[in-house]
C-alpha cells in the first residue's frame, strides 16, 4: 500500500522564509502548508493532523512557546523549532517543553529538511505494532483489525483505507488524496471512496467498534472515536 507523502506544517510568519522551507521540503516530496500565526497553527494542527511542524517561537496572535505548551497537551506531533532565539535557555526551555530539536536562524535549508527526515524517521521507529482507537485494534504486523466480539472481515481495499485512516486517526482526508494513498493501482474515482467507506461505517457500527468515519464538508473523511 502506497501512503500520502508526510503534511509538513511550517508556522512561520516571515513570507520569505516560509517560501523557502516550503519550496526545499516540496522538492524533497514532502507536503506543505503554511500558518502565518500561532492561533492559525493551533487550527490546523487539528484539523489537518500533521505529521510535523516547523515552528518559529515570534509569531502573532500566540507565541511559538504558547503553541507549542498547546500541542504538547494534545497530542505528539513532532515540533522541530526554527528561531533566531539562539539564547540556551530559550533552546532548552523548548526542549524541556517536547520540542524535538531545534534550528537557529539562519539556517541551510537542506540542513532543515535533513532534520525533518530524521525526526520522522525516529518517529517511525518508535511506532507500536498496535493501535487502539475505541474498541478498534489494529494488529500492524498482523494485518488485522478487530473487536472484543473478534476480526473484522474487510476487503483490501477497506482494510487499505481504514489503515491509512487509523494510522492518521482525527486527521481529515480528501477524496483525492485517499485515492492516491490507498487506491492508486486501481481505476477507481471518487465515487468508489464514497462506496467504501459506506461499508466501512457499516461494519464498524455492526461490530461495535467504537469508531466512526465521519464526513468532514468541503474536505472528505476522518476516523474518529464515538458513533
Amino acid at each position: 500500500m502506497s501512503k500520502a507523502e508526510p503534511l509538513i506544517l511550517i508556522v512561520e510568519d516571515d513570507f520569505e522564509i516560509a517560501d523557502i522551507l516550503r519550496h526545499y521540503l516540496e522538492r524533497s516530496n514532502y507536503r506543505t502548508l503554511v500558518a502565518s500565526d500561532g492561533d492559525t497553527a493551533l487550527l490546523y494542527a487539528e484539523q489537518l493532523r500533521p505529521d510535523l511542524l516547523l515552528l518559529d517561537l515570534n509569531l502573532p496572535l500566540r507565541s511559538g512557546f504558547e503553541v507549542l505548551s498547546v500541542m504538547r497537551m494534545k497530542r505528539q506531533t513532532p515540533v522541530i523549532v526554527v528561531s533566531a532565539m539562539d539564547d540556551d535557555i530559550d533552546k532548552l526551555s523548548t526542549l524541556r517543553m517536547g520540542a524535538d530539536d531545534y534550528v537557529t536562524k539562519p539556517f541551510n535549508p537542506n540542513e532543515v529538511v535533513a532534520r525533518v527526515a530524521a525526526v520522522l524517521r525516529r518517529g517511525l521507529r518508535e511506532k507500536p505494532s498496535t493501535l487502539q482507537l475505541g474498541n478498534l485494534s489494529f494488529d500492524r504486523d498482523a494485518c488485522s483489525f478487530s473487536t472484543p466480539g473478534g476480526v473484522i472481515d474487510l476487503t483490501p481495499s477497506e482494510f487499505n483505507l481504514l489503515s491509512h485512516l487509523i494510522e492518521n486517526s482525527g486527521r481529515a482526508f480528501s477524496r483525492g488524496d485517499l485515492l492516491d494513498a490507498c487506491l492508486s493501482e486501481s481505476d477507481a474515482v471518487d465515487r468508489t471512496v464514497d462506496s467504501h467507506m459506506s461499508n466501512l461505517r457499516r461494519k464498524l457500527a455492526n461490530a461495535n467498534a467504537g469508531v466512526t468515519i465521519r464526513t468532514i464538508r468541503g474536505i472528505g473523511y476522518r476516523l474518529d472515536t464515538g458513533t
